[in-house]
């Protein structure tokens, strides 16, 4: 990548923020005092001062973050807002005017932290999670007639939200993808129901990544289930089936040295849990696992589908069908905007409780 900075490119670089929502040229931090939202803390310095670094968003309010006419990608999204759950500030992507997102996800779900209360470092290539509270994205999301960012605050408390969108103006390339993200979640999940990951996706394109949130309702171990992916017409038996969760996922043998979870960030998989890693192997756990495939990806060329079992033990060495807690966020790029994701969960359904 380093000897990409060493040619030159018709691109115009630009930023949008809350002190310029329009990305505009020489329109940066131009909020006069008494219309930003920290007028009060900038009350001495006046006009270019930091008057309006962040958005207030009241309770149950959608705020458009971006809406930018033109071509070129986003190529780096740096966000934070003040809640305390996770799950209550939804963001959602559209690329070229449609109507339905491409990505739609709790907004830590997609940063692969979906409970913010507690903090757990990610540092991968394309998904950073920082101190405090830092998230940052650089998956590249290109566009051909324009983007629109929207976040929404599902919560009862007012909200206040940081963002940066770092953009190019440039011309795209005609076999150029674009990029999604879907969240799911079932709690419980049925007995000896497989989770699904990712289904009824369209298109020629690739599968770049997995996020899961996995909470555990059984004691002992519960990553024994395969990852498989059933690929252009696949029906009964997928083309990939892996050899298991915490495998696929890049550890092996329950990520368990000497007796307790060892907890790992790398650029392309890692795994955190909450509670004390001394209770190894007892329920009421909750797991943050992510792969992404950025050397690996899976390729399609007309759909694509991915699952995951949930598979414990139980007596005389027998596989225990789970009934757990599992959320996820899949990443993919693709050729078509026209995928149909599933109903978007409720506040009370995406609640960790």
């Amino acid at each position: 990548m380093l000897n990409n900075l060493t040619t030159k490119k018709n691109i115009r670089s630009f930023a949008i923020t809350p002190e310029n929502p329009t990305g505009e040229k020489g329109k940066g931090g131009m909020a006069n005092i008494g219309e930003g939202s920290a007028s009060q803390a900038a009350r001495e310095l006046g006009q270019g001062w930091k008057v309006n670094p962040y958005i207030v968003m009241q309770a149950g309010e959608k705020a458009t973050l971006a809406d930018v006419l033109g071509q070129g990608a986003i190529k780096h999204f740096w966000i934070v807002d003040s809640t305390q759950n996770g799950r209550e500030t939804i963001l959602r992507i559209y690329f070229d005017g449609r109507e339905n997102p491409s990505v739609e996800c709790p907004l830590y779900d997609f940063f692969c932290n979906a409970d913010n209360r507690t903090y757990k470092q990610v540092t991968s290539l394309p998904i950073c999670y920082n101190p405090r509270r830092g998230l940052n994205c650089y998956f590249e999301m290109p566009y051909r007639t324009g983007f629109r960012v929207e976040i929404e605050n599902l919560g009862s408390d007012t909200v206040h939200v940081y963002y940066q969108l770092d953009c190019e103006e440039k011309e795209i390339p005609e076999n150029s993808l674009y990029f999604h993200a879907q969240f799911r979640r079932v709690n419980p999940l049925p007995y000896m129901e497989n989770y699904t990951i990712l289904d009824g996706i369209k298109g020629n394109g690739h599968y770049v990544g997995t996020y899961l949130h996995w909470g555990v309702k059984s004691n002992g171990w519960w990553g024994e289930g395969e990852v498989k992916f059933y690929i252009d017409g696949d029906t009964e038996f997928p083309t990939i089936c892996g050899t298991g969760t915490e495998d696929y996922f890049c550890g092996s043998y329950n990520f368990d040295v000497e007796g307790k979870y060892v907890e790992f960030c790398t650029p392309y998989a890692g795994m955190s849990s909450s509670g004390d890693t001394d209770q190894t192997y007892k329920s009421q756990k909750y797991f943050d696992m992510y792969r992404f495939h950025i050397t690996d990806p899976v390729y399609f060329k007309q759909d694509l589908k991915v699952t995951v079992q949930a598979l414990g033990w139980r007596s005389d060495a027998r596989y225990l069908p789970l009934q757990d807690d599992i959320s996820s966020v899949a990443y993919w790029y693709s050729d078509t905007l026209d995928d149909e994701y599933p109903s978007f969960p409720t506040k009370n359904q995406l609640e960790i409780i």
